[in-house]
């Protein structure tokens, strides 16, 4: 989802009961008011965030020169985050997303890219759900993340944080991808899911053991295939687990966790657990 920052503050537009010069409103009115924010109402709308918004987008636009201040409105904005009504709470996460839509050329050093707005976004994010739940999903292939696969990584744990359903197949496809950095990711957020239901559970177990002992027969066939072997390694530790993680169960070994299912597939995990 890539909202304009132009356009972000007409999410916090609502309309005006009255008139700016509305007399103050009676003292029965005022105590539903109270009432409402007692039973656990949040306050919307408000022009404090509107002017976060603003600010955030006013210092992403000058490519890179005013990041940390950036990252100061950026902490800001994410910290009223759960204080917010439904239209702040959109707001805020609209913002922090479109923050990717913004290319940082500054570099840390010759080859080193300054992605620190990007990942302060990314970490935000994870803990903005259910909102920021397709923001993370459309950012997973974002075109300014491409290359960098740290924050893109950043981005797939936030949305493993978030431990929404929705997050679960695209993380799932990811396990195949050419980057084992983006597979250690996948692994890693898979394993925040360990209070889904159980037929999510299982399944994902499947699709992380396949994984797991693909990497390994791809070694056990070459073993001089090194390629293979650095493959397997870069990834293993994450997937072990996550796997740990979603069955309540404990082994180290690829060949064990695969007798492990064979055995316990179709059983009820939480129970045996339990």
């Amino acid at each position: 989802m890539n909202i304009p920052l132009s356009l972000i503050p007409l999410l916090l537009c609502a309309p005006s009961a009255a008139p700016a010069a509305a007399p103050a409103p009676s003292p029965l009115v005022a105590r539903s008011a109270h009432l409402q924010d007692e039973e656990g109402a949040k306050p919307d709308a408000r022009p404090e965030v509107k002017e976060l918004v603003t600010e955030l987008g006013e210092h992403l636009k000058k490519k890179g020169k005013e990041d940390e201040l950036a990252l100061q409105v950026l902490d800001k904005v994410t910290q009223e985050f759960e204080k917010s009504g439904p239209k702040d709470r959109l707001a805020i996460v609209a913002a922090a997303a479109a923050t990717f839509d913004e290319k940082r050329p500054k570099e840390l050093s010759e080859g080193v890219p300054d992605t620190r707005i990007y990942d302060a976004a990314a970490v935000a994010l994870g803990y903005m759900g259910p909102e920021s739940v397709q923001p993370l999903i459309g950012l997973i292939d974002h075109k300014n993340l491409k290359k960098l696969l740290a924050t893109r990584g950043n981005v797939i744990r936030s949305l493993g944080k978030t431990k929404h359903l929705d997050g679960v197949k695209p993380l799932r496809d990811l396990l195949q991808d050419k980057d084992v950095e983006i597979i250690t990711a996948a692994a890693q957020a898979l394993g925040s899911y360990d209070g889904a239901p159980q037929d999510v559970r299982k399944d994902t177990f499947e699709n992380l053991l396949k994984t797991l002992m693909s990497a390994k027969g791809a070694v056990d066939s070459d073993p001089q295939d090194m390629i293979a072997r650095d493959r397997y390694q870069a990834i293993a530790a994450s997937i072990i687990t996550s796997l740990g993680a979603l069955s309540g169960h404990d082994e180290r070994a690829p060949e064990d966790w695969q007798r492990w299912w064979n055995k316990n597939k179709k059983e009820d995990w939480d129970k045996k657990a339990g």
